[in-house]
């Protein structure tokens, strides 16, 4: 990895997604007054005196029995300390030293990782009693802060980034592609993630909304870099009843916003409905590299004609992301997963793919042969040149004599012309027709 960790653990309701936001300068983290609000790791940048680093916010450490939640937290939490640099153990000042602090401090010295103590919500920095009792933990000074406020941050960033390695021992990871598999609730997203890293990196379970923070992953297949973000599922909005569950959607969507390219996940056994259209679209609308994934193909009983019929009704249902691939696959079986890595990086390099202007310019001509521009109130448009200006995705703007009088249907044609010649599968592609008369 090419910036050095921090994990912030600590038993639950301590404020440590409090904290994971004053660091990241962001409100990325949920947070409520409920225990147990964050259930998987979640994973933000930031920085202190020139130092980058990756922060994680982990859920609260309980040692009872408790639900499958509890103990599957309890898991995220120890392979959050097992990434780490450095590990912020949190606490709460005002409560004091609980059975559950030692026995999260007992966890922490088995790791052998630099440990930085935060005495969270003290409210007078000058009485020292009011942190003392924390150094019976065996954890070294206590370090008092107010998250909420966001007093003493600076000693504790300092505390932390004495603890680094030096800079020289990262190295920047700068050409990874940025991978956000988004869908409904309880379509496999988080299946897929743990089965593409061989590791239960986010919690699986069959109900719908277990992943409600999105976690960034870097990882590496067969030479290439990748940054995997898992998404909380998507719902309608009159679905959302938690106010937790709504973070979640936001931050799907702000997800897609970051990402290079977007895996949109579909379920087989339930084929393409209304919701999965509203994702699909928003990440059209957002101009994103994309692919479409049809997971639980195993669930799926076949004939020779099952995955042509598919295809036709998802491109039926989802006709403005006729650009995409589809590809078919299973989770749980590992059918064709790692093909979505190999589409990922097809895709990608579509995404970025600039065209030369005298190329271009060939091309157009000939299509604008082939099917002349229709004239407009007695007037004749021309379109004099096109260029490429930017990639990610693709942009070009047609320079014409009327602009306003170029209809859409033949912006449509020149669209199919530019694929038919260029290829940019898997992405959209942005047309646009400007002023420009002929001495121009």
């Amino acid at each position: 990895m090419s910036k050095p960790v921090v994990a912030i653990v600590g038993r639950p309701n301590v404020g440590k997604s409090t904290l994971f936001n004053r660091l990241v300068g962001s409100r990325k983290a949920i947070v409520e007054d409920i225990p147990g609000v964050t259930r998987d790791r979640l994973y933000d940048n930031s920085d202190w005196e020139g130092r980058e680093f990756i922060i994680i916010d982990t859920g609260g450490i309980r040692f009872d029995e408790g639900d499958v939640f509890t103990r599957e937290v309890k898991l995220q939490a120890e392979l959050a300390v097992e990434e780490a640099d450095v590990i912020i153990f949190v606490v709460d000042a005002q409560d004091g030293v609980s059975s559950e602090d030692e026995q999260v401090g007992n966890l922490l010295r088995k790791s052998k990782k630099p440990v930085i103590l935060a005495a969270n919500k003290v409210e007078n920095f000058d009485r020292q009693l009011d942190y003392y009792e924390f150094y019976k933990l065996g954890l070294g000074d206590p370090i008092p802060v107010s998250a909420m406020h966001g007093r003493n941050i600076n000693d504790l960033l300092d505390a932390v980034v004495a603890r680094f390695a030096p800079a020289s021992e990262y190295a920047e990871d700068t050409d990874a592609i940025k991978i956000a598999i988004v869908g409904r609730p309880n379509v496999g997203k988080s299946s897929l993630v743990n089965a593409l890293l061989g590791e239960e990196r986010v919690i699986v379970s069959n109900v719908p909304g277990t992943t409600r923070d999105a976690i960034d992953t870097p990882f590496e297949y067969q030479g290439n870099k990748y940054i995997l973000i898992d998404t909380a599922g998507i719902r309608k909005k009159s679905r959302i009843k938690e106010a937790t569950e709504r973070y979640s959607v936001i931050r799907a969507l702000k997800s897609v916003e970051r990402a290079d390219v977007v895996v949109t996940m579909l379920d087989a056994t339930e084929g393409v409905i209304e919701q999965d259209q509203r994702i699909a679209g928003y990440v059209h609308e957002q101009g994103k590299a994309s692919i479409i994934v049809m997971n639980k193909w195993d669930l799926i009983e076949k004939d020779g004609q099952t995955m042509n019929r598919f295809d036709e009704k998802i491109r039926e249902e989802l006709k403005f992301l006729a650009y995409c691939p589809i590809l078919y696959v299973s989770a749980l079986t590992r059918q064709r997963i790692f093909k979505i890595l190999e589409l990922v990086d097809f895709v990608s390099g579509q995404h970025n793919r600039r065209i030369k202007t005298g190329e271009l310019n060939q091309v157009i001509n000939e299509a604008m042969l082939l099917n002349p521009l229709p004239g407009g109130g007695g007037k004749k448009i021309k379109i004099y040149y096109a260029t490429q200006v930017q990639t990610a995705p693709p942009q070009f703007v047609f320079f014409a004599n009327y602009p306003e009088k170029v209809h859409f249907s033949y912006l449509r044609y020149l669209d199919n012309v530019l694929r038919k010649n260029f290829g940019f599968e898997g992405t959209p592609i942005r047309l646009m027709v400007r002023k420009r008369d002929s001495k121009e």
